[in-house]
């Protein structure tokens, strides 16, 4: 087992970079100490494709934790046309009243596939949503008229997502470049801004509420882990056996047991 560096992953050619230097630079302010990562997860590059089209694809894992978040992780994925990816999820420690922030931002070759969202941990309590809800509509309204939505989500995924899930799907090209810049890049710093303010004004909760946000966040880590978007693909660089571990024992790896 080793700690992730506290300095961002660094992937050559990789579209996502200033996103992730981003938000490890906003997170700074928080005092930040490295989070254990198995350390063949840390780094694992594989060759994949046809012969006629191979390619070669790296993903990396970057995390941290600080006294009110759990972890912070980023799983960055660097295939060249084949896919390049930032999934970034900051996951609050049970004490405070936070919901989760996630961030997926996917390119593949049919196009970008790109997420943001103050995920809910209890999502039909209003101590925890009302006030997140209130403050981040209005930044949803206001980056949604720069995106075309990405369509509807599956119903067994909406308790997992707040009204402010902002969703969208844009073309490769100039044009995809051009919104990822001009609309994605201000509205995930909008969306994290945002989050990182609930943060510097959380308090300790008590032991019941404790215990309510736990159960909610083990819903979510259980949920996410079994319907991940990402196992095919990582399956597909990286073997099963490597991925479903990548899965449980890093990406969502808050367990019951």
């Amino acid at each position: 087992m080793r700690s992730s560096s506290l300095e961002p992953v660094i992937l050559p050619s990789w579209r996502w970079q200033p996103f992730l230097n981003h938000a490890v630079e906003a997170l700074a302010r928080f005092e930040p100490q490295p989070y254990p990562i198995p350390e063949r997860f840390l780094w694992q590059s594989d060759s994949g494709g046809s012969t006629t089209r191979p390619f070669n694809v790296t993903t990396a894992t970057w995390a941290c934790k600080t006294n009110k978040l759990r972890q912070v992780r980023a799983a960055c994925v660097e295939g060249g046309e084949a896919a390049s990816v930032l999934n970034f999820v900051i996951n609050p420690s049970f004490n405070y009243d936070l919901p989760f922030f996630g961030a997926d931002l996917v390119t593949l070759p049919n196009g970008h596939l790109l997420a943001l969202d103050l995920q809910p941990a209890l999502k039909n309590d209003a101590l925890h949503t009302q006030l997140v809800w209130e403050k981040l509509l209005p930044l949803h309204q206001e980056c949604s008229k720069k995106l075309p939505s990405g369509g509807p989500i599956p119903a067994e995924a909406e308790p997992f997502f707040s009204p402010g899930f902002l969703w969208t799907r844009i073309p490769l090209g100039p044009e995809g470049d051009e919104l990822i810049k001009e609309a994605v890049m201000p509205a995930f710093k909008l969306y994290l801004n945002l989050y990182l303010e609930f943060v510097d004004a959380a308090t300790p909760v008590d032991a019941d509420r404790s215990s309510e946000l736990l159960a909610g966040q083990l819903r979510y880590s259980t949920y996410r882990a079994l319907k991940d978007p990402a196992r095919g693909m990582l399956t597909r660089f990286h073997g099963a056996e490597w991925t479903e571990s990548y899965i449980h024992d890093v990406l969502f790896d808050l367990r019951s047991n």
